[in-house]
């Protein structure tokens, strides 16, 4: 089973990602941390990829999708994947159907947690307070926070249309949201932890 756990930056994707790891053996790939790894990493790639991040943009598809296609055969082997910040843009979605039609797979359900701007600035300030991430700085975060809003908001009605988007008010708590997800995933939590 695939899953994209979908919402803008902070809304908890991570969190929920990997709780849903440890209870289904699956493989996260998440692109912020793909992303943090080849940035500390040193190489030609990861300065570039620095580079972007610390002005708050977002990396080129060519890059992250190289990254995930790196990785799906270890998440096959697991039994799928948590897509995690990732895809952000119609093109990005539809390159990602390709790529997973191409090994005979498919995307099985998108779960968007919805959460507003005023609650994720909050949660980015303290975050950054906390982890001292770079990319969390405010000013980064404002512009991410906005080529989401821009970049990401026809997502909706592309997964929508295939039937595969459900809605979980990320506001709630953590416990919560987590019992939401997996009332979505049904009798599936078990068949994929089995595995």
């Amino acid at each position: 089973m695939n899953i994209v756990l979908f919402g803008p930056p902070a809304a908890g994707k991570g969190t929920q990602a990997k709780r849903l790891v440890a209870e289904r053996r699956m493989v996260q790939l998440s692109t912020g941390d793909m992303l943090r790894a080849a940035r500390s990493s040193g190489s030609e790639l990861g300065n570039r990829v620095a580079a972007i991040m610390d002005r708050g943009e977002l990396v080129s598809d060519e890059i992250v999708i190289a990254l995930i296609e790196e990785t799906l055969p270890q998440a096959e082997h697991a039994g799928g994947a948590i897509f995690d910040g990732f895809p952000r843009t119609v093109a990005q979605a539809e390159a990602l159907d390709a790529l997973l039609a191409g090994r005979g797979s498919q995307i099985d359900v998108v779960i968007r947690l919805v959460v507003d701007d005023a609650a994720l600035k909050r949660r980015i300030a303290k975050r950054f307070e906390e982890e001292g991430r770079s990319d969390d700085n405010p000013e980064a975060f404002a512009v991410r926070l906005d080529a989401y809003n821009r970049q990401t908001a026809p997502l909706l009605p592309f997964y929508r249309a295939q039937g595969k988007l459900v809605e979980i008010d990320g506001m709630a708590g953590i416990e919560q949201v987590a019992g939401e997800i997996d009332r979505v995933l049904g009798a599936g939590v078990a068949t994929a932890a089995a595995r």
